[in-house]
Parts: C-alpha cells; structure tokens; sequence
C-alpha cells in the first residue's frame, strides 16, 4: 500500500512533465488568418501569457510562463512592440521569438518627390510617429554636415525608396536610416562624379529636386534640367512654380497641402526658396529626387528652350523664345477650358 503512495505523486509529476513538455514543442493555432499583438514596455510576464492565449497565440499560460522562467535565468526578458503571428507556433517558439524581440516590421513607400511634409504624413498614419517629432529630427543636419555644409535641412537627402520599420520606432533612427541609403547610393557608383559632395552635391540635389517636381517623365527630365540650367547661365529667373509652392508650405503653420492653383499673391511671397522674386537656385532641394531626376541634374540636355509649359497630357511642350512661349501658353489655356468644359457637360448629364 505504502509503495502506490510513492507511485501515484511520481506518476502525477510525470504526467505533469510530460504535458508542459507537450505545450512547450507542440504547435499551436487558436486565430484565423493573421494576429498582430502589443506588447506593452514594462509588461509582466503573466500578463502577456493571459494575452497570448487571449488571442489564441497559445493554448495554455503555464509552458510559457515556464519557458519565461528557465529564461530568466540567464538574463533574458521579453521585448515590448508590436508582434505578427501568422502560423502555429509552440510556447517555446513563442517565448524566443518575444525574448528576441522579432517586432513586426510595416512597410513603408516615400515616392520619388515627396518632401519632408509629405513624408512626416506618411509616417504619421502608417507608423502612429509624430509628425513633429519627424519634422524636427530633419532639422539636425549634422548627418549631412559633410556632403553639405550648406544644408538648412535634410531635405532632398532622405532618399525616396521602401523602408520597413516597427511601430514605435525613434523618428531619429528613420532620418538616420533614409540618409544612410543616400550614402549608399551616393557611395555605389550610380552617380559618377557627384561622391564627392560639397557645392556641387548642394547644387546639383537642389536643381534635380526642381525637376522631379516638374515632371513625371523620366525622358522630359534631362530637357528640363537643359532648360533650367541655361535659364542660370543667362541669369534669367527660374521661375520654376513647385518652388513657389514650396515657399507658401513653409509660410503655413501646418506646412499643410497646397490646393492651388497659383495665385498673384503666391508669385510674390518673400521666400529665399520663391524662384519668381529671387534669382538663382533655392537655398536647398524642395524634395527629395530619385536617381532619373539627379543624372538629369548631372547631364542637362544640350539645346536652346529657355522655356515650357504643360501640354496637358502628362508632358510639356518647350520654346526657345518668349514669343513661341506666350502661343504655347494660350493654347494650354485653351484645352485647359475645353476639357473642364466637357466634365461639367458629363457631370451635369
């Protein structure tokens, strides 16, 4: 009889192995499709054991909590943020996976031509950051001090590309990184003669910042670089409008979205960057070009247009003389009015 008392509790510890053992190694799936989970700084380990299984993540808290336990002995701890699952996982698998701390990474597209305030938007509602905290890291130019020294922000060296970052990540390290894919693009030969940096590099990413704003068509842009950079050697204004519109962002207090269209008021705004009342270049890019806008920058097309103007079909239509212009600009206005004619016909039908 005595020997079974000894039996049972050495049976029951057994069973009881056995079964945390079973749920540390054996994958687990209670969710459909996909489940993204916060874990919050400073969480207990309880806690976030009650809200895996909550979410169907794990089927029982114990071989977590035990994992967790064994863990700890060695120093390890769990990593807040946020965590994707999307496949069975075991309680061990689990546990690495948090003590790793492999935080779910969102995807993020800055297109070519976004400028700091598009991109701080961006980041605002894909990331849940600031758009000040965001705003005001671009300020710092120290990570560009020497390429420019010039530069009044990071505009135009937060490279336009797709990034993936986890939520709650620091507004400097994404400045840091879309800089440091400047460098790399810079450094990677895709841009002969510009590594250097300095007023070339200054100059050259302000120019083709301009003609990224300008243009969609990678094959207009070394036309309109060629128009831009005659325009600077005759001394001529640029008269370029996304600077003018650049310069009213500034003057607003949001920094908001410019609705357009350009008024009288606008053309007259005492801004360094308004290329209608200063000559020359702006002080500094007004967004950031990608590779097709800075080789045009680098390589300008040779010819005499000294102007252009939409033909509203997604391109332009370039003039070398004033006179040629002021027929080319007419005829924009015409087919401007004929087809917001035609959709108030189809609207109003």
């Amino acid at each position: 009889m005595k020997k079974w008392f000894l039996i049972i509790p050495l049976i029951a510890v057994v069973a009881a192995g056995g079964w945390i053992a079973y749920g540390l190694y054996a994958p687990f799936r209670g969710y459909r499709g996909k489940q993204i989970l916060v874990i919050s700084p400073g969480a207990r380990a309880e806690t976030v054991s009650a809200q895996l299984v909550q979410h169907g993540v794990l089927a029982y808290r114990l071989p977590f909590l035990v994992r967790y336990w064994l863990g700890k002995q060695h120093q390890e701890t769990l990593k807040w943020g946020e965590y994707l699952f999307d496949r069975p996982l075991s309680a061990s698998q689990v546990y690495e996976k948090l003590a790793r701390g492999e935080v779910y990474l969102h995807t993020v597209v800055i297109p070519e031509g976004f400028d700091r305030f598009d991109m701080a938007r961006t980041f605002a509602q894909d990331l849940g950051l600031s758009s000040q905290s965001f705003l005001s890291a671009t300020q710092n130019t120290s990570a560009i001090r020497d390429l420019d020294p010039q530069a009044r922000t990071l505009e135009g060296y937060l490279f336009p590309d797709t990034y993936r970052f986890p939520r709650g990540v620091a507004a400097a390290r994404i400045v840091q990184t879309m800089v440091g894919r400047f460098r790399q693009v810079l450094h990677s030969g895709a841009l002969p003669g510009l590594s250097g940096g300095g007023d070339r590099l200054h100059d050259v990413m302000t120019l083709a910042s301009l003609v990224e704003k300008e243009t969609p068509d990678p094959a207009e842009r070394p036309l309109i670089a060629g128009v831009f950079t005659r325009r600077l050697s005759l001394g001529m204004p640029l008269q370029c409008d996304p600077t003018v519109i650049y310069a009213v962002r500034l003057s607003q207090e949001d920094n908001g979205a410019f609705l357009g269209p350009i008024t009288g008021s606008d053309l007259k705004v005492p801004s360094p960057y308004n290329t209608y009342a200063r000559p020359g270049l702006p002080p500094g890019p007004i967004c950031s070009p990608g590779l097709a806008s800075i080789r045009a920058a680098l390589d300008p097309a040779p010819g005499k247009a000294l102007y252009f103007v939409s033909n509203n079909h997604g391109g332009h239509v370039f003039s070398n003389t004033l006179e040629e212009q002021v027929r080319n600009v007419k005829r924009y206005r015409q087919q401007l009015r004929e087809q917001n004619e035609k959709q108030l016909q189809l609207e109003n039908r």
